[in-house]
């Protein structure tokens, strides 16, 4: 894995954390280094002690975007942008809780990456902006679906075509932040909720998650059914004795995702 990408697992308490790490760039992403982040995600979903996963930046910076000067300008730009959007679709299927962790400026695909991520927490000096207008670009990253998820179309078309840059007040008021927390609290309030996440039940918490990315484009009757289909499996896990058990016996649960199937007698 590139240097510019550090990868600290926690394999104790389940936890992952991915840091962009060129802060002489505010973590500007060059091919190289959406190519290493595309790899630790196609890792880390296949990775069953990993059970959530916070995304930060180095320096004091989240992201400034993708690094305009990574590439010839006049070459076709397919294979960059092919790669920008690889992360961004895995980001979005990865089975796992995400967190993005934002301080200073989250920029064009920056920004678009912490919002693809499942939860979003900010410092209060941090800024945002859906700059690629000012570049005579269009949306990349996923901002195109995510923007208008989030705020709807009119406040995405303000935010895109605008190209303005808002700080975190007006992030969180538009449905853009989970939460701002203040520098000295943020480390510990990420770990806090990203340890809430790996101790929650990983098969349905999997679950949980794309059936509300999948909700969003589907009708009520196929939400219903992806919704069944979804109980039955988690039924199939001892998660569930386990949650009700907890609940009797008044302690916290300890969920592990095992199957709890009888093999047939041989």
């Amino acid at each position: 894995m590139t240097e510019e990408l550090v990868l600290h697992q926690l394999r104790r308490d389940g936890v992952c954390t991915l840091t962009l790490h060129r802060p002489h760039r505010k973590n500007a992403i060059t091919i190289g280094l959406w190519t290493a982040l595309r790899e630790a995600l196609d890792t880390i979903a296949h990775d069953p002690a990993v059970r959530a996963v916070v995304l930060t930046g180095a320096g004091g910076s989240f992201c400034s975007g993708a690094d305009v000067t990574d590439s010839d300008p006049y070459a076709a730009p397919f294979a960059k942008l092919q790669a920008i959007s690889d992360v961004a679709q895995r980001l979005h299927d990865l089975p796992i809780p995400t967190v993005a962790k934002v301080r200073g400026v989250a920029v064009g695909a920056g920004w678009n990456l912490a919002l693809g991520c499942d939860l979003v927490v900010a410092t209060p000096d941090a800024t945002f902006s859906q700059v690629f207008a000012r570049r005579g670009l269009s949306l990349d990253c996923g901002g195109s679906w995510l923007l208008p998820k989030l705020v709807g179309v009119q406040q995405a078309k303000r935010l895109a075509l605008l190209a303005e840059t808002i700080d975190a007040a007006a992030a969180l008021e538009l449905g853009l932040l989970t939460w701002v927390v203040t520098e000295a609290e943020i480390d510990d309030f990420v770990d806090s909720i990203a340890d809430r996440l790996a101790a929650a039940p990983p098969i349905a918490v999997a679950q949980t998650k794309a059936l509300l990315n999948e909700g969003a484009d589907r009708t009520m009757h196929q939400a219903l059914a992806s919704e069944s289909r979804a109980q039955a499996v988690n039924f199939a896990t001892t998660d569930v004795p386990e949650a009700y058990s907890a609940f009797a016996q008044k302690r916290e649960a300890a969920f592990t995702g095992a199957w709890n199937v009888r093999r047939p007698p041989t």
